[in-house]
């Protein structure tokens, strides 16, 4: 079983829209007015968004690390969306069973949708393997389910022997990013030393 490790600075603040609803109450309250009734409605339906800062999340599995996760700022919306939000910035460590690091990602903005079991990274996405391999793009999306990684947006992919890098209109990955796929891919690759093509990823 999986379980979650989290450290952070919580601050939990009623929305603001709530209080001004409040007051908005308060002083119509002698002249209603149907818009004003519409929109205190609406703010009924909002429910509060608990805020982590500095949060550090060490994910394990049978006491084995896993994989660990920074990040500036966590959003939780109580609601019926169940979306973790970090609107400042993401970076995930992904470790294997010796706890040696096999790639991390980061990236300026990430959301993970619980329903749908699927976290998607925003701006400025890098991958970088223990090797030195590189993915660069500005989107990826990891699917739970399928325990798969991929993208439907330019992505660049620089090999960890400095001979060549690709680019490709989109991608596919496994969840280790040992077997990748780039469509449409073009780029640059040098041969050295009787070998057919650059490692990568490997």
């Amino acid at each position: 079983m999986a379980t979650y490790t989290i450290a952070s600075k919580k601050h939990y603040t009623l929305p603001l829209l709530l209080l001004i609803a409040v007051g908005a109450i308060f002083f119509t309250a002698c002249e209603p007015d149907l818009k004003e009734v519409d929109r205190i409605a609406n703010l009924k339906k909002e429910e509060a968004v608990d805020i982590s800062r500095h949060v550090d999340v060490i994910y394990s599995d049978s006491t084995i690390v896993k994989a660990r996760m920074t990040a500036p700022e966590m959003r939780i919306k109580h609601d019926s969306t169940q979306v973790y939000e970090f609107p400042k910035g993401i970076q995930i460590i992904f470790y294997d069973k010796d706890v040696k690091e096999t790639q991390r990602i980061i990236s300026d903005y990430a959301i993970q949708h619980e329903a749908a079991k699927t976290t998607t990274f925003k701006k400025n996405v890098v991958v970088t393997m223990a090797d030195g391999s590189i993915i660069k793009t500005d989107e990826i999306i990891y699917d739970e389910g399928k325990e798969s990684f991929y993208n439907n947006m330019p992505i660049t992919a620089y090999f960890k022997d400095n001979r060549g890098n690709l680019q490709g209109s989109s991608f596919t990955s496994d969840k280790d990013f040992k077997k990748i796929n780039i469509q449409n891919s073009t780029g640059v690759m040098l041969v050295k030393d009787n070998s057919m093509f650059p490692s990568f990823g490997q």
